[in-house]
Parts: C-alpha cells; sequence; structure tokens
C-alpha cells in the first residue's frame, strides 16, 4: 500500500520493481548525491522510486521493517516497510519511516547530510532537534 505521498509523486518518476535493481538503483542515487552507499541497507526491497523533478524517493520493503546495527558506531536504525525522503546533493530531508535508538527511545530521522566542508562526516537530524555526526566509513556497503 504506497502511502499518498509517493502516488502523487510517482507522474514522471523513475520506478523500478525487484529486489536486486532497487538495491542498485537506491545505491547509484546516495553516490550521485555524495551520501554514504550503505545508508539504506534495506531488506527484499519491492520498488524503489525518484522523481528528479520533485526531488522525491521512496523505497518499499515486502516486511514491515528492518531493523540494522551500523557494528563501527553501535547504532540500531530502523527502516519501515515504507520508507521516503526529499534527495538532493549531500542530503536527504523530510525523510519518514527511518528512526535510530538513543538510550531507550526511538527517535524519528527527518534528515542525513554530509557537510561539503567535511565529507568524511555524515549528520543525522531527528525530529526532536538533536543531531549526530559520525564517521562516513561507518556507512559503507556491507557495514
Amino acid at each position: 500500500m504506497a502511502s499518498q505521498a509517493i502516488e502523487s509523486n510517482r507522474p514522471g518518476a523513475e520506478v523500478f520493481d525487484g529486489d536486486a535493481i532497487c538495491r542498485k538503483k537506491s545505491v547509484d542515487l546516495l553516490e550521485e548525491l555524495g551520501l554514504p552507499k550503505g545508508l539504506l541497507p534495506m531488506e527484499d526491497i519491492q520498488e524503489f522510486g525518484y522523481n528528479r523533478t520533485t526531488g522525491f524517493m521512496w523505497l518499499v520493503q515486502r516486511k514491515k521493517k528492518v531493523d540494522h546495527t551500523f557494528k563501527k558506531i553501535k547504532q540500531t536504525v530502523s527502516y519501515a516497510a515504507e520508507v521516503t525522503a526529499f534527495a538532493e546533493k549531500g542530503k536527504l530531508r523530510k525523510i519518514t519511516g527511518v528512526k535510530t535508538k538513543e538510550l531507550m527511545l526511538w527517535l524519528s530521522v527527518v534528515e542525513v547530510y554530509v557537510p561539503e566542508a567535511s565529507p568524511e562526516k555524515v549528520t543525522f537530524k531527528t525530529g526532536t532537534g538533536l543531531s549526530d555526526s559520525f564517521d562516513a566509513t561507518a556507512f559503507a556497503l556491507g557495514e
């Protein structure tokens, strides 16, 4: 069941079906944007779409959600069945469907960016206004 945001951005978007091509296309987009290629380690992706005009991108997994722990930084991130964001150079903003665990709380991640001045860092911003930066190598493919 695709959300209204996906449906309204579907016209004019590049849309792909099937896990292998969706993973490749999402990694290609992250690389094109200058973001770490392992930032969206989702599983069994059934659809990936990207509307270059609006910058809106989405990934839909077959499972309800996937939790992934980035081992280098000991950070657990939960990816909902549907993840959306507006993509631009060095940044994903207005993200939906991604949460990070801080102490005992799950906080929504609303923005991820790589500052031009320090491309070796990735900064995550939560809906509460908190942000944290990590070494970009922690988000390499396969980490």
